[in-house]
């Protein structure tokens, strides 16, 4: 009976932490929209993994086209850049800044992202030592 107490206790473990690693690329993703260092959508992420221009890639997975993700992972593989990969498009679409925000400043019509590279983190911060050391640990 302890030992799957101490399973469930792991399993929480993780998806606390996978929870805290998304908060952290949320609060990346923001930082590098404010200092226009992303790259939304499959032409421009294409095109910037390709030059060697992008520090991180961020995948959803619930993108519907298997071309688009192998031809992604791909150049993710190719070039050594970081690959991360979120539940939801339309999230991501959210944090990349592909929404209008109302008055209240909650998202409306946001429009959903499959991909986006990461060019410029902007300045340093303390999600983005988070998601570094993410990166460290689990290659």
């Amino acid at each position: 009976m302890s030992e799957d107490g101490e399973d469930i206790q792991e399993v929480q473990a993780e998806a606390g932490e996978t929870n805290d690693i998304l908060t952290a690329l949320k609060e990346v993703l923001k930082k590098a929209l404010i200092n226009d260092g992303l790259a939304r959508g499959l032409h421009e992420c294409a095109k910037a993994l390709d030059k060697r221009q992008a520090h991180l890639c961020v995948l959803a997975q619930d993108c519907d086209e298997p071309a688009y993700t192998k031809l992604v992972e791909a150049l993710c593989n190719e070039h050594n850049i970081n690959l991360m990969k979120v539940p939801e498009a339309k999230q991501l679409g959210e944090w990349a800044g592909l929404c209008v925000l109302d008055k209240e400043g909650k998202p409306r019509k946001v429009v959903g992202c499959s991909c986006v590279v990461v060019k410029d983190f902007g300045p340093k911060s303390e999600a983005l030592n988070q998601l570094l050391e993410y990166f460290k640990h689990n290659q």
